[in-house]
């Protein structure tokens, strides 16, 4: 009868002692976009005097976005130095209520978010189509193998930027990253070859043309090097695209982790709420 008992006993124990851990608190508002902008608002009327607007580095704090490496990256720690400030140093308590608190922690959680953190609206699928047909994207990029060699391969982009870069590097004119500047060049013997400049020195100079061959130059064979001011990329996809193909781009996108989670999501229909 001991024995049976014994395991019955060692059970009943582990589950006592696993309840009596208390649970991290979480979010009870959620972290919706809505959630989150409220917070913006909130932060911005509270917490600007020291910190910059929109989680920008302020006059006496830092900055509260994801190029920094915090200690307190839970939403529960988050909440207790937002409701309660950090004794021993100038942050103070905000003085907030609860639901208040919450909202700030969602905006912060956001700013610090890559995309691939989020729940971005959108139906990932047609995003995926819109990225091989009417936006033109695979022409250049690659996503899991899939696409050109032109630009950067994108199967991680959502796990690189934040949801505000994303948008931004799809429509706004950005600075062209080292290796992808569009040049043309012209070898003494006249042949002229365009793409881009994947890398050069005094000595060489290698160029992928558009048809993904990459072409090793002496410079002394070189005659001219033309380089291009802007980028290849366009920068005005929300407005060659409709208002649901550049929403469904951007959530494909933003989906772009390089795990097996985020690969399953490609097959779901709807991403957003």
């Amino acid at each position: 009868m001991k024995r049976l008992l014994i395991p019955y006993a060692l059970a009943l124990a582990g589950a006592c002692v696993s309840s009596a851990q208390p649970k991290k608190a979480t979010n009870p508002l959620g972290e919706s976009p809505q959630v989150a902008e409220a917070g913006r608002l909130l932060y911005n009327q509270t917490c600007t005097g020291c910190h910059g607007p929109d989680g920008r580095e302020g006059d006496r704090a830092p900055s509260l976005d994801a190029n920094r490496r915090y200690f307190r990256v839970s939403e529960a720690a988050i909440f207790d130095v937002v409701k309660n400030g950090i004794p021993g140093t100038v942050m103070p308590s905000s003085g907030l209520s609860d639901n208040d608190a919450w909202k700030i922690v969602a905006f912060i959680r956001n700013v610090r978010a890559t995309a691939s953190d989020l729940v971005v609206p959108g139906n990932v699928q047609n995003g995926m189509t819109v990225f091989t047909g009417a936006g033109g994207c695979s022409g250049c990029h690659m996503i899991r193998g899939q696409g050109g060699v032109l630009g950067p391969d994108l199967s991680s982009i959502g796990a690189q930027l934040s949801l505000k870069k994303l948008h931004e590097t799809l429509t706004k004119e950005r600075p062209v990253p080292h290796g992808y500047r569009p040049a043309t060049v012209t070898t003494l013997q006249g042949e002229t070859v365009a793409g881009v400049v994947r890398n050069s020195d005094a000595f060489s100079l290698q160029l992928l043309d558009k048809n993904g061959k990459l072409h090793l130059f002496d410079t002394k064979e070189l005659r001219t090097v033309v380089y291009a001011e802007h980028s290849l990329m366009p920068h005005n996809f929300d407005k060659v695209l409709g208002p649901e193909q550049y929403r469904d781009l951007v959530a494909m996108l933003a989906v772009q982790a390089r795990t097996k989670l985020r690969a399953s999501l490609q097959g779901e229909n709807e991403v957003g709420r």
